[in-house]
Parts: C-alpha cells; structure tokens; sequence
C-alpha cells in the first residue's frame, strides 16, 4: 500500500541557514502523526514542504502520490492545510468564509450547502457559524479553520500548531474531533510544541534544530528513555543532543 507522506533526505536552507535537514519518514493513510519540538525547531518550514507552500532545497518526497519538488501544484488542492495563523476572512461569517472556499475547491450548490451542514453538526459550529469570524474566541475560530480545512473530504490534513492559545479544555475537546477524523480514514499531520497534544498521536517525531533526533510511538519512546512522561523524555533527548552537537 502506497505511504499518505514519503519524505528522504528533505532540507531547506534560507541562504547559510538550514531550517530543516535531511528528514526522512513516512506516513500511512489513517494515521495521526506529530512533529513535536520546540518554537523554531524547523516544524513549519517542513509542513509548509508537504503541502506545496515551499519547495526544498535538497531531498525527495512525495505527499499522496505527487512529488513534492515537481507537483507541488498538484499537492495543494489535495490535501486539507490549517495553518497556525488565523488565515480565514475576519470580516466574513463562518458560513460565508465556507462558501467563498467551497467554489475555490470546486464545490457549489446543494452539495455545498450540505456539506456546510454536515460540518456545522460535526464540529459543534451551529452556535457560530453565522457570526462574523474575526470577534470569535480564538477556539470557535479553529473550528471553523478546521472546518475549511477539511470541507473537499481530503485524505491527508496538515495542522500547523492548531490549538496554539487555546485552553487545555479546548485543545482536548479539539483532540476529539480529529479522532472522529481519523476514525473515519483521514490522516492527520500534526505539528505541536504541547506534550499532551503529542501523546494523542499514533506515533512522533521529535525535531530540533531542524533534525528528526527520534521517532516512533509516544510510550514506546518514554519507556526507552526511562522516563517517567513525553515531557522529560523530551528534555531528555534534547539535551543528550546538544551535548552531542
């Protein structure tokens, strides 16, 4: 069965920087996958490659069967993206905001209009849904983010840090709808720099300084360590790497 994400040897650089090198993994269809590491640890920047956003600098990968470095066109309409930044008109409603993204995906009409409908159910928007988005909580606005993202039915969604500024009872009320997701056959591409967000996913990688220093499940990687919890396994690795830098 072919992989959601193949990725080997991919790098970024910005000039003498190298934001991300040399990463390699791959992602089945159906999974939950995290990038866990701190603020400025090369997450984005290699989201930001998967999705088509920016091209590499170096290395291979493919993103549901396109090239990265040759079909980033491709990639884009084929995935769902939600990025860590509120991206959504803030002087639209959430159902305007929906709408004007449902043509841009070529979706119009009653199909829309259900589809719409289906979300609001889904993911609780009904409250919302016809309130201009930039008054929002931040909270109701990720929903809303989310539910653009996956409005075209995408196998694979990417979500740069998409609980950033919200409370810990929202980010697990969050948590739960992307498991219906994935019950439902979506893979979920997650980056985070919140532990607790980390041990939800199937398996993680934990990225600094733009590498992959480890990767594998959650509780496979805390036992390994000999630590008691992700967070100082975490802190574990980090400084071993450092020290080894």
């Amino acid at each position: 069965m072919d992989h959601a994400v193949t990725i080997d040897e991919l790098s970024k650089q910005f000039g003498t920087f190298t934001a991300v090198d040399r990463i390699s993994l791959t992602v089945d269809y159906g999974e939950i996958f995290g990038f866990l590491g701190a603020n400025g640890a090369g997450k984005t920047t290699a989201i930001r490659m998967l999705c088509g956003l920016l091209q590499p600098t170096s290395g291979t990968g493919t993103v549901n069967g396109f090239d990265v470095n040759r079909e980033y066109e491709k990639i884009k309409p084929s995935i769902g993206y939600m990025s860590q930044k509120f991206s959504l008109y803030a002087d639209l409603t959430g159902r305007e905001n929906l709408q004007f993204y449902g043509t841009v995906y070529g979706l119009s009409g009653g199909g829309l209009k259900d589809r719409i409908a289906a979300l609001a159910e889904t993911l609780d928007l009904k409250e919302f849904i016809d309130r201009p988005t930039g008054p929002l909580p931040v909270g109701w606005r990720q929903r809303i983010a989310l539910a653009t993202a996956i409005l075209h039915r995408p196998r694979i969604v990417f979500l740069d840090e998409p609980t950033g500024g919200v409370d810990p009872v929202f980010r697990r009320r969050f948590w739960e709808i992307l498991y219906r997701l994935a019950d439902e056959g979506t893979t979920l591409f997650v980056t985070t720099h919140y532990m607790d967000e980390a041990e939800f996913c199937r398996r993680i990688s934990i990225m600094h300084q733009g590498k992959i220093v480890v990767m594998g499940p959650p509780r496979q990687l805390v036992a390994a360590a000999g630590q008691p919890n992700l967070q100082e396994t975490f802190i574990q690795l980090i400084s071993g790497y450092q020290g080894n830098g």
